[in-house]
């Protein structure tokens, strides 16, 4: 009785609140062989609040998304991570973030057959502190502040280092993975609670900021893919390196693990800790939608 309460919850808690249109289609297959462009664009509190493009998302991606927590937090069936769609939907005018919540928890009831309930778990964590000899870090310039980056449009623009330029136009933490050869994050204009978040995403377990570090920061790091939370590549993806770029190591060689990465490149440590978890549980989904 108790779990078809919430499941009941579930449903009721979108009930009332609908895109005004919205599409749902498998995501195309990627242009460039081992590159894989994801993108959630759009939405309240976005320079398009009255639309959103969503381009190669998964289900976990719109569960973390509908119901405000990290990807660490869903518990389903392993294609939540591996099927992947592109989203076109138009918002009623004014819609607030709760709002546009509520219309993407509907948007997977309604077109996946989604239900859910909720529980808590005490699960591994991590606290990132600073490292014995003190951060390597560099301090972002004080009028340096950019605009979020907007959608991705035209040619990627590729970095010496093989890796795509993820700064330019934008702030906050973003990451490339590049078949062979492991995974860079890059930053600018980052807290520490932005490079937190995106560690917890990348190694599936909550981050806690305790490095008392308080500015704003440039860094690149480098690391394998070793022990991180990433769907599977596909099958036979590999990417050349673009012409004049330095060729990196390959991945499994000579990068170390994203723990190793944060300690030897920025000067931070990720300490093993346990903390009580909310989590979002997936008792049925289905993999296709229904129609437009």
């Amino acid at each position: 009785m108790m779990r078809l309460s919430l499941l009941l919850f579930a449903a009721a808690a979108a009930c009332g609140q609908q895109f005004d249109v919205a599409s749902i289609k498998p995501a195309a297959e990627p242009t460039s062989p081992g590159m894989m462009r994801i993108g959630m664009n759009g939405g309240p509190g976005s320079p398009d609040p009255g639309r959103i493009h969503d381009e190669n998302v998964s289900l976990k991606m719109l569960l973390t998304k509908a119901y405000g927590v990290q990807d660490y937090q869903i518990s389903g069936p392993d294609w939540l991570d591996s099927e992947r769609f592109d989203i076109e939907a138009k918002l009623p005018d004014g819609a607030t973030k709760e709002q546009f919540a509520a219309m993407l928890q509907n948007l997977l009831i309604e077109r996946f057959k989604m239900a859910i309930h909720r529980d808590k778990k005490e699960l591994p964590a991590y606290v990132l502190v600073v490292a014995k000899n003190g951060p390597k870090l560099k301090p972002s310039a004080a009028d340096a502040a950019a605009p979020a980056p907007g959608p991705p449009t035209g040619r990627m623009v590729m970095s010496k280092d093989g890796f795509p330029d993820m700064r330019a136009g934008g702030h906050g933490v973003t990451m490339a993975v590049m078949m062979g050869r492991g995974a860079k994050m890059a930053a600018s204009q980052a807290s520490m609670q932005e490079l937190a978040e995106s560690l917890a995403g990348q190694l599936g377990r909550p981050v806690v900021d305790q490095t008392g570090l308080t500015g704003k920061y440039e860094f690149e790091v480098y690391f394998s893919m070793e022990g991180l939370v990433m769907p599977p590549p596909p099958p036979g993806a590999h990417m050349a390196p673009p012409p004049g770029a330095v060729e990196a190591p390959s991945d499994g060689e000579s990068r170390p693990t994203l723990q190793t990465a944060v300690q030897e490149q920025l000067g931070l440590r990720l300490e093993s800790r346990k903390a009580p978890l909310d989590l979002i549980v997936v008792d049925h989904i289905e993999k296709a939608p229904t129609e437009n």
